[in-house]
């Protein structure tokens, strides 16, 4: 289960969302790397670790920061507040994005996205779904237990054998929910997972 705070806010209103509609079309990439700039010194000030920035446009334009501990302790409706909080009043200084936005901060969840290689080696053992921006061996499109990252290279194990995938070359990827995630999700000693067994709140502010 995914903690998710919906806090709007938005500064230089009078530029408008077809601008910023715009600024998603051609230089999202680069707004992106910008915002993950401005905001990972605040969070780690704070404690805790940038997960991943996503923008998405349309009607109501959405800032989506994932973030989780540094100590690798469960996260709670109230980190997520405290996040949304600071990284308000560093967004509204800095102002990176032109027009109204809403601020959506959340936790990774169970079935949490791949990002960095640390979380290939974090989650070795699990299974996970993977895209390529790419064709690999005739597909883009992979789903197997995680056994490692070899040569800036994601090595997961499929039925037909060990697919060897560039880091580079991956467009998404996810755990998948199988009983064993839950399983460690549920162990007190298995740092790293978000969740305590109870269902998380979603709260919209």
């Amino acid at each position: 289960m995914r903690l998710v705070l919906l806090t709007g806010i938005g500064s230089s209103r009078a530029r408008g969302l077809l601008t910023f509609g715009r600024l998603l079309t051609f230089g999202m990439m680069d707004q992106r790397e910008k915002i993950e700039k401005l905001i990972v010194p605040a969070l780690d000030a704070l404690g805790y670790e940038l997960v991943r920035v996503q923008v998405q446009g349309g009607k109501r334009v959405v800032l989506q920061i994932m973030a989780e501990r540094r100590d690798l302790q469960p996260m709670k409706v109230e980190d997520c507040a405290r996040i949304s909080r600071d990284l308000s009043t560093h967004l509204d200084e800095a102002d990176p994005i032109a027009g109204d936005y809403v601020l959506e901060v959340s936790s990774p969840g169970i079935d949490r996205p791949l990002v960095k290689p640390t979380d290939y080696e974090r989650f070795v053992g699990h299974e996970a779904k993977l895209e390529t921006q790419t064709p690999i061996d005739g597909r883009k499109r992979f789903q197997g237990v995680i056994a490692g990252i070899r040569d800036e290279q994601v090595v997961l194990e499929l039925d037909s054998g060990a697919a060897l995938l560039p880091l580079n070359q991956i467009r998404r990827a996810k755990l998948v929910l199988t009983d064993r995630l839950i399983a460690a999700a549920l162990d007190t000693n298995a740092a790293g997972f978000v969740g305590e067994g109870d269902a998380a709140p979603q709260i919209h502010v």
